[in-house]
Formats: C-alpha cells, structure tokens, sequence
C-alpha cells in the first residue's frame, strides 16, 4: 500500500481515465504464498487441488481448494515472536482475511514444510478448534505476474475485478478518480503509464570499499545508506542477485570516535549487525573497517577490511 499511495501521488491527473502498471495476464498459475514465496511443500488431500479454485484451506491437518470468495475463519502468522500465530475467529473471504492479518499481525500463515504444518495443527488442537472447521492458510493461485518478475503477491483490485470482460483482458490499470484501484483491459488498448527506476543499483564488480565508493559517486549519487527498516529491505532485496558473499554499504567506520557513519554523515541509529559486527572496537591499527551487507543468510551487516573485493551497492538519491 505504500507503493499505491506513491503512485497516486505521481498521477494526481483527473483528466487520465487509465493508467498502466506493470501487472499481466500469464499463462502460468501456480500456488503461492501470501507472503510471495513459492509453494514448494504442498500437502493436499487426496483428489485436491481439483483445479477450479483459487484458495486454499486447512481442515484436519490436510489442504483443499475453494472459491475465494467463501467466507471462512483464518489464521495469521505475527510478527511477535511470543505468539507466533493468531486464530482470527471472524468469516471473511480470502482478500479481506489477507488484508486484516497485514494490518493487524504479518501475513496470512505460510506453511512451507511438514514441520510448519505440523506446527499450525498443534496450535489449532492446542486452542481446541474442532478439526472439521475450515481455516484459511496464506495459499491462493493467480495468473497475474509484474513485468519485473518479482514475487510481490500485492494486489489492489477494484470490486468485481478482474472480470476479464470479452475474454481478453489480460493487462492492468488504475482509475486514479476512483481510489487508484486496479481494473483489467485488453492490452492492445493506449493509456499513459508509469515506469518504475530502481533506487538502489547492485553493481556486480568485485571493487574495494573507497573504489565501489568512487564508482558511486561518478555514475550514481552514492554507496546506500540504510536508515531504516524499509531501506534495507530495498537493501536485502537488491543483494539477492550478488555474486560476492557480502556487498559493501556506505557504512565506514570513524576510527577515532570508534563510531559507525553512513557516508550521507550520518550516525547510525537504525541497526542491523550481525553478531560480533559493529558493536565492538575495531583495530584500526591494523586497517581501516567498513561495512557490508551480507548476501546470503539473514543478511545483516558485517564489518570487513576496506581493501577486501566485494559487489556494491549505489543509490541514486
């Protein structure tokens, strides 16, 4: 939701009908999470899917599909670790129970593996939730994929969307007079569109620290600095495609002061060290220190010498 309201910000025009994003029709309709990942575990019941639905419930400690717009009980994954998972005692279609566990926990519950489907039945059993009852799980099939390929299962459809009108409305736009929500139309059809430019560039060189630096600053703005929970997000989505096992941040450390400073000046608040990173004095005896993301695992930051060769990543603003 926070990437529409910036869309509608950028096409505040009330003279535009349509608008197109970067959301079409595929051939391909595949389970998934809410949460984007694909379904590699699947522990359907005998004779399910049988291929006329597009969400799936839980009942029993088993899997089966139906309309989404059945009106069921669900459960959402939090993000306190003490609970875990919620038991939400209200019916509601699959969208509207999408949308009450992401603004009120995490995520409809993802259940990946036979030990997490395990896990979700001994907390139905342990909260005495009779096993006929049907519970919504984070699992729904669509065909609809983003022209950038990610595996963002955000959708914002208006009421009765998408009705694929004439059989071939296979390409999306919003109304921006009404709510900016999503509509699907023929893709031969001509409305002005938005292009979406990456803040963050993962630059697959192997440079230093003060190389990937100078890179930065001649063809970008700078290395990134990450303030924020959301940045590193961008962040932690950016590194995926590296190919070093860490990627440099304009994170450096201020030997005197034995302080951490992004390269934009400021001191680091937000925080996302690994452990034994960022939280000790270095020896800057021996060479100075920066930081790095790590490219792999829970990628947190890393602190490693400045002449060491990594991937890096440049920000644009």
């Amino acid at each position: 939701m926070r990437d529409m309201t910036e869309l509608k910000k950028s096409v505040n025009d009330g003279g535009v009908q349509y608008i197109w994003i970067g959301l079409k029709r595929t051939s391909v309709n595949k389970w998934q999470w809410s949460s984007g990942e694909p379904a590699l575990y699947l522990n359907w019941k005998p004779g399910q899917p049988d291929g006329r639905d597009e969400c799936a419930y839980m009942r029993n400690g088993q899997w089966e599909d139906t309309p989404c717009s059945n009106s069921l009980t669900f459960i959402c994954s939090s993000s306190n670790m003490n609970t875990g998972l919620v038991f939400v005692n209200q019916t509601k279609n699959w969208t509207d129970a999408q949308s009450f566990c992401r603004q009120t926990h995490s995520d409809l519950v993802s259940v990946r593996n036979q030990n997490e489907n395990q896990q979700v039945q001994k907390f139905i059993n342990d909260n005495h939730i009779s096993n006929d009852v049907w519970i919504w799980i984070g699992l729904f099939r669509d065909p609809w994929q983003w022209s950038d390929q990610s595996n963002s299962s955000f959708r914002d459809w208006a009421p009765g969307e998408p009705n694929n009108g004439g059989g071939n409305e296979n390409c999306t736009v919003i109304k921006p007079n009404a709510q900016g929500q999503w509509h699907d139309i023929p893709c031969h059809s001509q409305y002005p569109f938005v292009c979406h430019e990456d803040k963050l560039i993962l630059i697959r060189e192997n440079l230093t620290w003060p190389e990937a630096m100078r890179y930065c600053r001649q063809n970008y703005t700078d290395l990134v600095s990450v303030h924020s929970v959301e940045m590193q997000e961008e962040v932690m989505n950016a590194v995926k495609r590296a190919s070093t096992e860490a990627v440099w941040l304009g994170l450096h450390n201020f030997c005197s002061m034995n302080m951490w400073i992004w390269l934009s000046g400021e001191v680091v608040c937000y925080q996302n060290w690994a452990p034994g990173n960022g939280t000790t004095p270095e020896n800057c005896s021996l060479e100075k220190r920066k930081g790095a993301v790590q490219s792999g695992g829970d990628q947190r930051w890393i602190s490693r010498p400045e002449t060491h060769k990594l991937n890096f990543i440049c920000s644009r603003s």
